[in-house]
Order: structure tokens, then sequence, then C-alpha cells
């Protein structure tokens, strides 16, 4: 669970995001908003449709280059079942990105905040379940 009204995360659980005071739960038929897996750019929410299973892979994540991000922070679900290989680590680093991040999905969205807050040029990848 996380909670933080001031944003623009304000709120994690179980497979629902509250971004910008929007939901974003659920998939497939049941999917509110981006559904329970999310990209986030600055303020753009996005759904993460490229996660699939639990490892990631470079095209997994390739969605934030070229998009002037300058820090991914990856959140591997509520209880950080969701693995990222080092090579994607490096893959990211060696595509421009200045700082990858891997957290557990409620510290990944206040991580994401803390960052936003400062100015930082920061994207948000977060599987929002296991």
């Amino acid at each position: 669970m996380f909670r933080d009204p001031e944003g623009p995360i304000e709120s994690f659980s179980f497979g629902t995001f509250v971004i910008l005071g929007e939901e974003h739960s659920g998939s497939g038929d049941e999917r509110v908003g981006k559904g329970k897996d999310v990209r986030v750019i600055g303020r753009k929410v996005e759904r993460w449709k490229e996660r699939e299973g639990h490892v990631l892979d470079r095209s997994m994540v390739a969605g934030v280059l070229d998009r002037g991000v300058e820090v991914v922070v990856i959140g591997t679900g509520e209880d950080g079942r969701l693995a990222v290989p080092e090579e994607v680590v490096k893959f990211l680093l060696k595509n421009g990105i200045g700082k990858v991040l891997v957290l557990r999905t409620p510290e990944a969205c206040g991580e994401f905040n803390r960052l936003y807050r400062e100015g930082k040029k920061v994207a948000l990848l977060a599987h929002g379940t296991c």
C-alpha cells in the first residue's frame, strides 16, 4: 500500500493505481483507465502493454527510450515478483538512461513522486499485482 495525496501518483494498492485523480486497474474486459500495469513519463500515463510474464526483457522497457527520460524507476510488483535481469538494466543505461532503480511497486511509486517533484525527467514502469 502506498499513499501520497500530493502525487502525481496518489495511491497504489494491489492491482490499483490512482494517478492524477484517475484510477488505473484490472486487465482485458475488466480494465479501468490504463490497467494494472502502467508506464508513467512525467504526467503522461500509458498502459504498459509490453509487460508479459514475470521476467522483463529489453522489448518490455524500450518504450521509455528516446523520450527525454533521465531516470527509470521499475516497480516489480507489490511483493517484488517481477524479475529484472541485469542485462535489461544495462540495456537502458547503454541507450541513454542515466539511472535505473528497481524497487517493489509501493516504494517505486514513492521514489517516482520524489524525483518528479525534484524536477527530474523520470519514468515509472510499474507492475501492479504480485
